[in-house]
């Protein structure tokens, strides 16, 4: 389900940080820079002229050797998640990334030093509302070949939990959780990128990390180290000496945290979840992931993500108690019958709410109203609609029995469908944006049997009945 719930976030002004790309050992400047609404997350090539933006989407990935790399249009961004990770982990919807090259600066290999520069750029909320998935059922993915397995599931609030075995005695098997965005800083974002010894002769002898460090990632020696490998390192790492320490760790580096690389890989599926575009609520249980499996998840939840909100179908349980009956409704609404044209309400929140109106052969416009071939009049459809969106706007006062609604505004209605006698009629309404001097802009659906039969923008003021 999608429900628009809090504020949308940039930042407060620019930012910008400098250091060198892992491949092209290159200096690279980043700038984070704040974005109007719905923007997302965008990256720019201040290095190359014309068509130079690309969004972090992940139907742009075209590549997840040693990170997870996009294109669109001849414009390249490689190893995008540790700067996605940050914006995430501060809760930031809206900002440009920008780059001089093809590649954010790797630092020390974590998300770090990305978090101090947002900080410093400070957060700003936004007037629009943000879109979230609400995940109601568990969504799977998994890959035979690698055994490597992405699990979504209900939660109160986004987490994530990785279960990492790497099948080396020096590295073995790690977890790491996540329980709140909240705790990323200080649980997450320190923790560093890591290769193996193995991994990291193929890449010097095919040219790349030529902005490696051992600052900026943990090398694991997992192989016995040869005289002429350990010639090759200290060249590539601009080092007089290198050892292995009895933890199997090249050189003298201290980890952050005993199961390091496990919270690396958090932090990376945090990044690559970034692409997907849109806020979760819900609960990530990776199992062995990596930059492919988390992106291939990630295409198989935007492809979800993007039929819900085609649809926008509310699911209701009819069997299931209501919210509020329609005694309880008239505690609320002024209504009363016939002109009461809301019998349930199944779901309501300070952002939506799900209604239900039983239209049967009994109701009194279908007397006058095409007797002989009866439809339900789409202005009633419509205040039926508005008065499900009146139990929402009352529902955020304390004394709702005291306060009227009023139309201000109708734009932009739409019928699709006729409906008859018989039919179930489903209202589901959403805050465009938070309420204001008693000022509510909502946007409406009304559905049978899950097919769209109306929908419109309104508007609404609350005012207390003593002021009338």
């Amino acid at each position: 389900m999608i429900l628009k719930t809090s504020p949308q976030k940039t930042i407060a002004k620019p930012v910008t940080l400098e250091g060198v790309g892992l491949h092209t050992g290159s200096k690279v400047k980043l700038s984070f820079l704040p974005a109007e609404e719905d923007t997302g997350y965008v990256f720019v090539r201040s290095d190359l002229k014309g068509r130079n933006k690309i969004s972090a989407d992940v139907n742009y990935v075209i590549n997840t050797d040693r990170g997870t790399n996009i294109e669109k249009d001849g414009v390249k961004i490689q190893t995008s998640e540790h700067v996605l990770a940050a914006l995430v982990g501060l809760d930031i919807d809206n900002c440009y990334i920008e780059i001089n090259g093809p590649e954010p600066p790797i630092m020390d290999g974590s998300s770090k030093f990305f978090i101090e520069a947002l900080e410093i750029a400070g957060v700003k909320k936004q007037k629009a509302l943000r879109e979230e998935f609400i995940v109601n059922e568990v969504i799977n993915f998994k890959d035979d070949k690698t055994g490597s397995q992405i699990t979504l599931i209900p939660s109160e609030e986004y987490q994530v939990t990785t279960m990492v075995d790497f099948e080396t005695k020096v590295l073995g098997t790690q977890n790491a959780t996540l329980e709140s965005i909240k705790d990323f800083k200080k649980e997450i974002s320190s923790a560093r990128t890591f290769s193996f010894l193995h991994e990291l002769e193929t890449l010097l002898e095919n040219g790349l990390i030529k902005g490696g460090d051992l600052n900026n990632a943990i090398v694991y020696v997992d192989k016995p180290l040869s005289k002429n490998t350990m010639e090759k390192l200290k060249k590539a790492f601009r080092k007089d000496q290198l050892s292995v320490k009895s933890n199997g760790i090249l050189d003298n580096l201290t980890l952050h945290y005993s199961n390091e690389a496990a919270r690396h890989k958090l932090l990376d599926v945090l990044g690559d979840m970034a692409l997907v575009g849109t806020k979760i609520k819900g609960k990530v249980i990776a199992i062995k992931p990596g930059h492919r499996v988390n992106t291939e998840f990630g295409k198989k939840l935007y492809d979800i993500i993007k039929s819900e909100k085609r649809s926008n179908i509310p699911r209701i349980d009819f069997n299931k108690k209501p919210v509020l009956d329609t005694v309880e409704i008239m505690k609320i609404l002024p209504h009363r019958p016939p002109f009461l044209l809301v019998d349930k309400i199944f779901e309501i929140s300070d952002k939506h709410v799900v209604g239900l109106k039983n239209v049967t052969m009994n109701e009194p416009f279908f007397h006058g109203h095409y007797p002989g071939a009866p439809v339900m009049p789409g202005v009633l459809q419509i205040e039926g609609m508005a008065q499900a969106g009146g139990v929402l706007l009352l529902n955020t006062v304390p004394d709702p029995e005291n306060y009227i609604t009023f139309f201000m505004k109708i734009d932009n209605v739409k019928f699709k469908r006729p409906v008859y006698p018989g039919d179930s009629l489903v209202f589901k309404l959403e805050s465009l944006s938070p309420i204001r001097r008693g000022i509510c802009h909502i946007r409406g659906y009304a559905y049978v049997n899950g097919n769209l039969t109306t929908q419109g923008d309104l508007m609404a003021q609350m005012i207390k009945r003593n002021k009338l």
